[in-house]
């Protein structure tokens, strides 16, 4: 199990005060903080490995290459690809996504149909929309139920021959909801279509297989899990990618261009146009190393027991709606409303404790719409968070509920 006591001793940001208070950081699902091992890879490399890749034969270009190269292999290992050509490095999850998109708004055809579903963050949204838009395909969804799950019946209904991919988070940045993404990813096989898996709330939570999922597609973000901001990951399947077009050209992407024309690199270079974010691939190295030490098996442990104590807690509290299924089936994210009480009164409120939550929409709009709400509260959990802290959140929760006088 994970000993927090003597892993936050690694994070400087939690020995700070907010406000004149202890921090506490419930904020892990926008992004997570870094311990002083990703800091010091970051600033090691900028202190004496700074240099461009795959470009020139002088020293410092070869440790800054074998240093980016190397985060591709680790990031291959840790959700068990097939091999780095496999691992794309973007600067985001968002873009992962729309690399994807863009490939695919330039293959669809009129009346072939995208499988997205409800609880979908605007991310694995807003590129599906532009691709239907530009070829006249349609978007379908799948429902959730009255617990935040999917479902399932419902979307083996929709999921056709007509389908050409199904897009599905794997865990829902509001709800929580832990997707059955193998067994939607067998559906769209058995119909010809291909399966994407949005992991920006899985990978840097839970132990993720992309072979035993058998997914063609998966995209996160090395900020969610310890890492550097700037840096996401597209895997894909090698013989999809390598029949994929690119969303960025020039640069390190090139393998020859003449005057008329150009060819594309191997892959994943083919992807990477431009100097790459070399300094977070060192630190992403770094922030996998850390979880691997703690094993993916703990950091779910440990956030189940947080998010088990969270929603016992949070339930004694007279107005309080948690949205999203049992504990068992959601990550470390827990959204809900106090009544009368707007979200953002609620996170200012909680602020001014030191508590660092995220109240809005969660980039879900849809989704606040289907809930029939503006948006929530949202606390969610990481390695270093501790049942004293979700106590701390309670205790201001009952602060709210006397100065809002509800």
């Amino acid at each position: 199990m994970i000993n927090t006591k003597s892993l936050r001793a690694d994070f400087p940001i939690l020995s700070r005060k907010v406000h004149g208070k202890r921090l506490v950081y419930l904020d892990n699902a926008a992004t997570t903080q870094k311990p002083m091992q990703v800091i010091q890879a970051v600033k090691s490399y900028y202190e004496s490995h700074n240099s461009n890749v795959h470009r020139a034969v002088h020293k410092l270009s070869d440790e800054a290459t074998e240093a980016y190269d190397e985060a591709h292999e680790k990031t291959a290992s840790f959700i068990s690809a097939g091999s780095y050509e496999e691992i794309v490095f973007t600067k985001n999850a968002t873009e992962a996504i729309n690399v994807v998109a863009n490939d695919f708004s330039r293959k669809l055809k009129k009346g072939d149909e995208i499988v997205l579903t409800q609880m979908e963050h605007h991310s694995n949204l807003v590129p599906w929309f532009n691709a239907a838009k530009m070829t006249g395909a349609k978007i379908k969804y799948a429902e959730i139920d009255g617990n935040g799950e999917l479902k399932m019946q419902q979307l083996r209904k929709i999921i056709t021959k007509k389908t050409r991919l199904v897009a599905v988070t794997h865990a829902s940045n509001v709800l929580g909801t832990i997707n059955p993404v193998k067994e939607i990813a067998e559906i769209a096989h058995d119909k010809g279509a291909l399966a994407m898996v949005d992991a920006a709330q899985s990978v840097p939570n839970m132990p993720v297989d992309v072979k035993k999922i058998g997914c063609d597609f998966l995209a996160f973000s090395a900020h969610k899990m310890l890492g550097p901001t700037g840096l996401g990951v597209l895997y894909g399947r090698e013989e999809l990618l390598e029949n994929t077009e690119p969303l960025v050209f020039g640069g390190d992407m090139i393998k020859e261009v003449t005057f008329e024309n150009a060819s594309w690199n191997d892959l994943p270079w083919k992807f990477e146009a431009g100097t790459p974010n070399v300094a977070g691939a060192a630190g992403f190295s770094a922030a996998m190393d850390y979880l691997i030490k703690l094993g993916m098996g703990n950091v779910r442990k440990h956030e189940l027991q947080l998010a088990k104590h969270a929603m016992k807690r949070l339930s004694e509290i007279r107005g309080v709606e948690i949205y999203g299924p049992q504990a068992e089936k959601r990550t470390g994210v827990i959204s809900f409303n106090m009544k009368d009480v707007h979200p953002h009164d609620v996170s200012s409120i909680l602020d001014s404790e030191g508590i660092a939550v995220r109240g809005g929409h969660h980039c879900a709009m849809p989704l606040m719409r289907l809930l029939g709400i503006q948006g929530s509260v949202r606390a969610s959990f990481y390695v270093y968070n501790t049942m004293e802290e979700i106590d701390a959140l309670i205790d201001a929760l009952n602060k709210v509920k006397k100065i809002m006088k509800v």
